[in-house]
């Protein structure tokens, strides 16, 4: 399916012209009648939350069922997984001449289908409701997507180059209708215009979606590639819950053709010269403008400078002393306490720049916080708390979606923040505003890290199934920054269940409340069964070495992703059938109980925490803090 016609360059081939009539004769009838027509281009105009619109019955049915079947019995695809999407994905269909005249005569009906959906005919069509303007017949661009039980695709506005209007067919089974609790629905986002301190407007995409539309057999849904505004997802499919039959739902696979119309090419009516490359100033415009929205993201950093930097620097902070582990053996695993273990995790950690240990709560700690989670895990209306102590806005939902979504409480803390100690503090409240707050700890991560800490910002999140995550972003700062993460996912089934047994048990393995080898982490379990995988895992990875472009388009292997700003590398695909070449995976961590990571994060280094799918048997909770880092004179010699 990949081989192309050698005259083939930029996604152009030469494609068979039909004519009106033969076009309208593969739709449905009645599709082209002038009050079809208005009543489709009303639907448009009054839609919301952008302009879009569904037209049910488009094509054929007969020719339709034929496509569906030479795709099944014809076509191969490839389960692909990155932090936006994880589907399974076609070749490009768009040029389908550059085959050979074997494979072409198995799929006659699949060209049937692309020279109608790109005629003359149904181009005007689709202009004359979108009011688009003309639309490209030469500039072809589409693939199947198949979504098995788990699939998703993550909230992005689809603008890449010249596209103008964006759609989905699909192929669904005809004999099983699809009902909408089984996911997989095309959801749009509204957006929120604000004024920034500068009075520049900006748009914002808001965190829940306002139009779900599920799929249906020979449904076409469409609409307008707007940047900064055309934001939308597809719903996760959801796997069956007990007692339910495969037989029933066919299993649940969203077979769909998606693809664009660009604007037209040269040669082509309504070309316009210059267009396209308007078209990619605006939006590197709409990106940049975006970029003066950051503002209104949330969770904002709070960062807060290490009071005991003038210790260090008199030398009076080497070990630590009997007041601080006094205070620090009533929350963490002791071993992680003695001299020997901090010297040897600080071996380890200058020669990986990455720690994973496990078991590192107390037991008697641990128990608690943990007998807490459970009874919070399973809430009809998640929530997290926040302090009693706490203002109401240091809590919320992390935004925006094309970034990030997750429950979030930012930490205070009682050393620079007093409040007493009472009855109603939770274990999570300990954690979170006393322990990693407090200097004694920050003085034990710069012990076993060799590294003086200069300021902290400190977030506790919780991940709801079915809802949140975090995209791949690049860290931007100069100088390095480390990030230590305690996962305190209370559920099992997170693909790491060799270590995630209650650690309140077996004092006596000694290495297994120690280190993994070499302080790395174990990779999620990404190979077998695709529906396996929950997500959850978090996930380091080498970014783009070229800092020439804090923005770059990042390819949409036909998924509709779209850019992401301040991504300078697809994080794709780290998950893909076939694949032997580096995966540019530095560090990743399964959602677990008890397990703290540390990692020294360079310049372009991407990270993520995966979708939390809705099969999870709990919610993903941990613990994050971002430390500003200052190296001895001597170190920085041997970096430069």
């Amino acid at each position: 399916m990949k081989r192309k016609n050698e005259s083939i360059a930029n996604g152009k081939s030469k494609k068979r012209a039909i004519s009106d009539d033969e076009a309208h004769g593969n739709f449905r009838k009645g599709l082209f009648d002038t009050k079809v027509l208005e009543d489709y281009t009303g639907q448009y105009a009054k839609s919301e939350p952008y302009k879009h619109a569904v037209i049910n019955n488009l094509i054929d049915d007969d020719l339709l069922r034929n496509v569906r079947s030479e795709i099944r019995e014809h076509i191969s695809f490839t389960p692909k997984e990155t932090d936006i999407y994880k589907i399974h994905q076609s070749g490009d269909l768009a040029n389908l001449d550059g085959l050979d005249d074997s494979s072409l005569k198995r799929l006659p009906s699949l060209l049937k289908l692309r020279d109608s959906l790109y005629s003359s005919a149904f181009r005007k069509y689709l202009s004359s409701i979108t009011g688009s303007g003309p639309l490209s017949g030469v500039k072809t661009d589409m693939a199947v997507n198949v979504y098995t039980p788990g699939c998703h695709l993550l909230c992005h506005d689809d603008v890449i180059g010249s596209r103008r209007v964006s759609w989905i067919l699909y192929l669904l089974d005809p004999e099983k209708p699809w009902k909408p609790e089984w996911g997989g629905a095309l959801r749009l986002y509204p957006t929120l215009t604000v004024k920034t301190d500068s009075g520049d407007e900006v748009k914002v995409p808001q965190p829940d979606f306002s139009k779900s539309i599920p799929p249906a057999w020979n449904q076409l849904s469409f609409f307008t590639v707007q940047p900064g505004e055309s934001f939308h997802d597809v719903e996760e499919v959801y796997k069956r819950t007990e007692g339910e039959r495969e037989e029933d739902d066919g299993g649940r696979i969203r077979m769909a053709i998606s693809g664009w119309f660009h604007i037209p090419q040269e040669g082509e009516d309504g070309y316009e010269e210059g267009m396209e490359e308007k078209l990619a100033e605006k939006s590197s415009l709409a990106q940049l403008q975006g970029g003066k929205a950051d503002v209104f993201d949330r969770p904002q950093a709070h960062w807060v400078k290490n009071s005991d930097l003038e210790k260090k620097a008199n030398g009076e902070d080497d070990e630590l002393t009997a007041d601080e582990i006094d205070f620090l053996i009533k929350y963490l695993n002791p071993n992680y306490l003695t001299p020997d273990t901090v010297d040897q995790l600080a071996e380890m950690f200058s020669e990986e720049s990455s720690l994973r240990l496990a078991e590192f709560l107390s037991p008697k700690f641990s128990a608690r916080l943990r007998e807490y989670l459970e009874s919070k895990d399973h809430e009809t209306n998640p929530n997290i708390e926040a302090n009693p102590y706490q203002k109401s806005s240091e809590v919320g939902v992390a935004c925006p979606p094309h970034k990030h979504r997750y429950l979030y409480r930012k930490a205070i803390s009682p050393i620079r923040t007093p409040y007493p100690h009472t009855d109603k503090m939770t274990p999570y409240d300990d954690l979170v505003d006393i322990l990693f707050p407090h200097p004694a700890f920050q003085k034990w991560i710069s012990l076993v890290t060799g590294i003086t800490l200069t300021k902290s910002n400190i977030l506790a999140r919780r991940f709801r199934r079915g809802m949140d995550y975090t995209l791949a972003t690049a860290y931007e700062e100069e100088d390095p920054q480390l990030e230590v993460c305690l996962g305190i996912t209370p559920s099992k089934g997170w693909g790491d269940e060799e270590e995630d047994d209650d650690d309140e048990g077996n004092e006596d393995e000694e290495e297994k409340k120690k280190t993994n080898s070499k302080g790395k982490a174990k990779e999620p379990e990404l190979e077998g069964k695709e529906e396996d995988s929950v997500g959850g895992y978090e996930m380091y990875m080498a970014g783009d070495d070229d800092d020439d472009d804090d923005h770059v388009e990042i390819p949409s292997t036909h998924t509709g992703a779209g850019q992401r700003r301040k991504a300078k590398a697809d994080p794709a695909v780290y998950r893909s059938s076939g694949d032997d070449e580096d995966d540019g995976v530095l560090f990743s961590m399964p959602a677990g109980w008890n397990n703290l990571s540390i990692v020294l994060r360079d310049r372009g280094v991407l990270r993520f925490v995966k979708y939390v799918s809705k099969a999870a048997k709990g919610d993903r909770w941990d613990v994050c803090a971002e430390y500003g880092v200052e190296f001895a004179e001597e170190e920085d010699e041997e970096e430069k």
